[in-house]
């Protein structure tokens, strides 16, 4: 494979593919992988376990500034701990899209996420990566899938982490609150950047989409 330069953001709703095919491409590419969802994910934690209101933006505001998260070998540190899979609890997952809308916190991260990207050769995933933090990485995408089909995965997922017989309806009930919220908050929301390459990864396996996103950035 012909060497690959610049920044690859790929965005898009919870549940359509993107850590797992950001993770995939970086390898394959020896690049950087940024799981930017974890780190507001690392931040809700810390808040949840300190007992601060999710939905009083200036407190988690300011725990943000006295928070130090860390992205080392495919782990996630936050203040030193790793919270890998603590992050990914479904207590985290209800309340993640609460914290991010803080304009202090996203103000916090997007300074830390442009920093990580500043070198180049960064795939980073999320939201808001190739509309607001990275507006001008050259290759972008935008993965998406049905409502169900996203449901069904985070249910599987769950289910893998050990939590006992995820209800599919409770699950899809949730995917679809997160979505309205992350599409309708007033600082950088989920959108696909006008340049971005749409992806449906319904039917699509992680590697049909990996070879994909690869062949695309191969053809220029």
């Amino acid at each position: 494979m012909a060497e690959v330069e610049g920044n690859i953001t790929i965005d898009g709703p919870a549940g359509a593919g993107k850590s797992t095919v950001a993770r995939l491409v970086a390898a394959r590419l020896n690049f950087l992988y940024v799981d930017t969802g974890a780190m507001y994910r690392a931040l809700t934690l810390k808040a949840l376990r300190a007992g601060i209101e999710v939905e009083d933006e200036e407190a988690v505001g300011e725990l943000a500034g006295n928070t130090r998260i860390e992205l080392r070998g495919g782990r996630v540190y936050c203040d030193g701990e790793d919270v890998t899979e603590s992050i990914r609890a479904p207590r985290v997952s209800e309340a993640v899209s609460l914290v991010a809308r803080s304009r202090r916190v996203r103000e916090y991260m997007v300074q830390l996420q442009r920093a990580l990207a500043a070198g180049g050769r960064v795939v980073m995933d999320g939201r808001d990566i190739g509309s607001y933090v990275l507006p001008e990485a050259r290759y972008k995408f935008f993965l998406t899938a049905s409502l169900q089909e996203r449901a069904r995965r985070r249910a599987a997922e769950l289910a893998r982490q050990g939590y006992r017989h995820p209800d599919l309806e409770a699950v899809e009930a949730e995917l679809a609150r997160r979505d309205a919220m992350d599409a309708g908050r007033e600082i950088a929301p989920l959108v696909q950047a006008r340049d971005a390459l749409r992806i449906d990864t319904t039917s699509l396996a992680p590697a049909e989409v990996v070879e994909r996103i690869l062949r695309i950035i191969q053809e220029g």
